[in-house]
């Protein structure tokens, strides 16, 4: 089945529709338009996580979680970090603090909730004009507390 990009959604060219990318979302970045990809992919989270930022994609759990402003912000932030890391160091740098924090703390939940990264994204996510106002490389400060 091919993918119609004439309307809202293209749908990926599985039968039972598993995800779906909403190009409709935007966000203007100066002279340039980033358009916000947003996948839906039901059986891809393990536990609680609904959300999960791979560049250039947000990947969501459910459809009903597009409404939820402060995850879509949360995950903005992450997309702003990749980018500006250049995507790949943003992965080498994520799992490496998240490695060295598993060792810290012998609690891998505590170790995510404390990566600089992710310090950075829930203290700011319920601010959605953070990320016109933040300055390049801001989760340094997040590395080992403000």
């Amino acid at each position: 089945m091919p993918v119609d990009f004439s309307s809202r959604y293209m749908w990926a060219t599985y039968p039972d529709l598993w995800a779906k990318i909403d190009f409709n979302n935007y966000i203007c970045l100066g002279l340039f338009i980033q358009f916000l990809m947003i996948v839906i992919i039901r059986h891809f989270f393990y536990r609680n996580y609904v959300g999960l930022s791979l560049w250039p994609f947000i990947i969501l759990k459910n459809d009903q979680l597009k409404q939820d402003a402060v995850l879509i912000n949360h995950e903005r932030i992450h997309l702003k970090q990749q980018q500006e890391l250049l995507i790949i160091p943003f992965y080498f740098f994520y799992i490496s603090e998240w490695l060295l924090r598993s060792v810290l703390y012998f609690d891998s939940y505590k170790a995510y909730q404390n990566i600089s990264f992710e310090r950075e994204a829930y203290q700011n996510e319920i601010n959605m004009e953070y990320l016109s106002k933040r300055k390049r490389y801001s989760f340094i400060k997040y590395l080992w507390g403000q």
